[in-house]
C-alpha cells in the first residue's frame, strides 16, 4: 500500500482513514487492524510514540512532506486501517450501559468529539441517524480514533430494543443522580433545533441539563460529556 491509496480508503466502506497520532494510537491501543502508516517525519513521530504511548508499536513508511500535506495537510501522520466488525444494533442495546444516541449531527468533528467522551465516560455505544456517516475521517479524527472503543453505528431509523428513551430537553425534568435505569438510551439533538418533535413525542422521558439562566445551549460533545459523567458519578 502506498500513498495514493489513502485517497481510495476513503471511498471504501470496509477501510478507514486516521488522520493524526491520537487517532492512529488509540486504534491500536483498542485492537485496530493498521494496514499502512505514512509520516514525514519518522523521528518525531517515534519521539511522540516514546512520550505518550510507550505501550504500542508502530511500523511506518516515510514519504515526502509535500506529498503527505497533499493527502491530509492537518495532520504529521496518515493511516489506513480496517474498520472493525462491531456488535450489531440490536445486540448492543440488549447489553448492559447507556447507549448514546445522536439525532442528525451536521458537524462531523461535533460528532467524533461526542464518541470521545462517550468512550471515556464508559457508554456501551454510540448510534446516530441523519445523513453523516460516522465513521468519516473527519469524524475520526474528532474523537481520537475512539471509534475502535465502543461500537459506533448508523441507523437509518431509531430503535431502542425495549430500553427507556431519554430525550436530552431544555423543558424536560432536571437531571439528578439516581434518576434513570442502568441501560437508556439517552437522544441528543443538534446545538441549532434540538431534537425533532417526532422523537420527543416517542421519548418516555425529557431531562435537561442544569445551566445558568440566559444559556441556552452546549455544544453536542460538552452535553454528552455532562450527562454520562454526572450518570456515571452519582450512581
Amino acid at each position: 500500500m502506498d500513498l495514493a491509496d489513502v485517497e481510495r480508503a476513503r471511498r471504501r466502506r470496509e477501510l478507514v482513514v486516521l488522520e493524526g497520532f491520537h487517532a492512529v494510537k488509540h486504534a491500536i491501543r483498542f485492537g485496530g487492524e493498521i494496514l499502512a502508516t505514512f509520516t514525514a517525519d519518522a523521528a518525531e513521530l517515534e519521539d511522540l510514540r516514546a512520550r505518550l504511548a510507550p505501550d504500542i508499536e508502530l511500523a511506518v513508511q516515510v514519504v515526502a512532506a509535500d506529498d503527505l500535506r497533499r493527502v491530509v495537510p492537518r495532520a504529521q501522520v496518515v493511516a489506513v486501517a480496517t474498520r472493525p466488525v462491531q456488535p450489531d444494533p440490536d445486540t448492543v442495546l440488549a447489553g448492559a450501559g447507556h447507549v448514546v444516541l445522536l439525532e442528525d449531527p451536521r458537524h462531523l468533528g461535533n460528532l467524533g468529539a461526542a464518541v470521545r467522551v462517550a468512550a471515556a465516560a464508559g457508554a456501551a455505544g454510540v448510534m446516530t441517524t441523519g445523513r453523516q456517516d460516522p465513521w468519516h475521517p473527519d469524524a475520526l479524527r474528532g474523537s481520537a480514533g475512539l471509534h475502535f472503543a465502543l461500537p459506533v453505528h448508523h441507523l437509518h431509523a431509531v430503535r431502542t430494543q425495549g430500553r427507556e428513551l431519554v430525550a436530552l430537553d431544555p423543558d424536560g425534568e432536571p437531571l439528578r443522580p439516581g434518576m434513570l435505569p442502568g441501560a437508556a438510551v439517552l437522544a441528543f439533538g443538534t446545538e441549532r433545533d434540538g431534537l425533532s418533535d417526532g422523537l420527543l413525542q416517542r421519548a418516555d422521558r425529557r431531562i435537561a441539563l442544569p445551566m445558568t439562566p440566559g444559556v441556552s445551549s452546549l455544544n453536542l460533545a460538552t452535553a454528552v460529556a455532562a450527562t454520562l459523567y454526572a450518570l456515571k458519578l452519582g450512581g
